[in-house]
């Protein structure tokens, strides 16, 4: 049986009583590889703002973690996310990791912007490492969120040893709500928190007009209510806009698929990783071209969003230096180092997003950026952004 105990503590009152809930156990093969037991459970009608005590396990296996749950959704609730990609399991990771833990603004949630194990640098996609890093990463994941996003390095197809399957140690391990959103696939959903309205995307399944996960996109963003939510926020793993010689310009056809929509509905700011390293673009736009006029460079655009590439959480293959040169126009910040995100969002006018490397203090911003809302904006101004790092 899979039978989590729950208690709440809500302000100074705890509920003495316990409840649980019961859940489902999975396997799995890969290669020679058969998981242990994968337990998934989801526990239903929690209260808003509440911190909540679990055990997993029965007897003298039982383990205690706990979490906290959002604010109840509403238009000027503040809330703050910490942002991770391309992490891996290595001493940089361990350094991005403690980094983000003990970063002062504290990220209630973390936005995971692909690329989790990276066991498929192994010989034979080695699925032992994915059971290290979900040991690594516990001491973070089993007491916060973590909304998910797939990368490249989740794919796992290897033919010549029959694995044909894509995504499946990925989606055995890591699940998401994708059904509340009407996904049919947990590779893309949506997730409403605080204030905000969290798209993820899937940068390594099909896109292309009528495939379902642009039926599904096309059907999400009109539903986005932005007097509740007025912060909309799109995950992603590969970045549109890139100006480093590594990955460049892999994200282009996405780019053609769904930017126009990006700015149609105002989307306040993009996340994305599988670059390893970091990137600030300004608001701009790349949406005028019509195969006949010509019109191929991107330009400030109010109504775009800004783009951040954070995928420098530490992993195996290192960080990426090479940058086209002169950086281009659209380019507002690039650097290549180790590091973390924090997005706070304020109220439905203003948000805050902060880098953070992992050479520096755990407070001590590298690049630093004022968001004002696209739907909220009360003018076209440009944010204000800080660079303060230090060479």
């Amino acid at each position: 049986m899979n039978l989590v105990q729950i208690q709440s503590f809500t302000g100074l009152k705890t509920v003495n009583s316990k409840n649980s809930a019961q859940g489902i156990v999975l396997t799995y093969k890969y290669f020679n590889y058969t998981s242990g037991f994968i337990h998934h459970c989801t526990i239903r009608d929690l209260e808003f703002d509440t911190k909540y005590y679990y055990e997993v396990g029965i007897g003298n296996s039982s383990r205690r973690f706990w979490f906290v749950t959002p604010p109840a959704i509403g238009p000027d609730v503040p809330y703050t996310f910490g942002l991770i990609g391309d992490l891996g399991q290595t001493h940089d990771s361990n350094s991005t990791l403690t980094h983000n833990e003990l970063n002062p603004a504290k990220g209630q949630t973390l936005l995971f912007l692909g690329d989790l194990s990276y066991a498929d640098a192994y010989p034979f996609h080695d699925n032992a490492r994915w059971d290290t890093w979900g040991r690594f990463i516990e001491r973070n994941a089993a007491y916060q969120p973590w909304i998910w996003t797939a990368g490249n390095h989740e794919i796992d197809v290897v033919p010549a040893i029959r694995e044909v399957i894509p995504f499946k140690p990925y989606t055995h391990r890591y699940h998401v709500p994708y059904t509340a959103s009407g996904s049919t696939s947990p590779l893309w959903y949506s997730i409403k928190r605080a204030s905000t309205y969290i798209i993820v995307l899937s940068s390594y399944s099909a896109y292309g007009t009528s495939t379902p996960q642009y039926k599904w996109l096309e059907r999400e963003l009109p539903k986005v209510n932005r007097t509740e939510t007025p912060w909309l926020i799109v995950l992603m793993h590969s970045p549109f806009y890139n100006s480093y010689v590594h990955h460049y310009m892999e994200g282009e056809s996405m780019r053609v698929s769904f930017e126009p929509w990006f700015v149609e509905y105002k989307v306040d700011v993009v996340f994305a990783g599988h670059v390893h390293a970091y990137e600030r673009s300004e608001r701009i736009s790349n949406i005028a071209y019509n195969i006949v006029n010509g019109l191929c460079t991107p330009i400030k655009d109010p109504s775009a969003p800004v783009y951040l590439t954070i995928g420098d959480g530490g992993n195996l293959e290192g960080l990426v230096k090479e940058m086209t040169e002169p950086q281009p126009n659209y380019s507002a910040y690039r650097e290549a180092s180790f590091g973390h995100g924090i997005l706070e969002i304020k109220n439905r006018t203003h948000a805050y997003f902060g880098w953070h490397r992992n050479q520096d203090g755990y407070a001590v911003e590298a690049d630093s950026l004022w968001l004002h809302n696209r739907y909220w904006s009360v003018s076209d101004s440009e944010e204000l952004s800080v660079a303060t790092a230090t060479i």
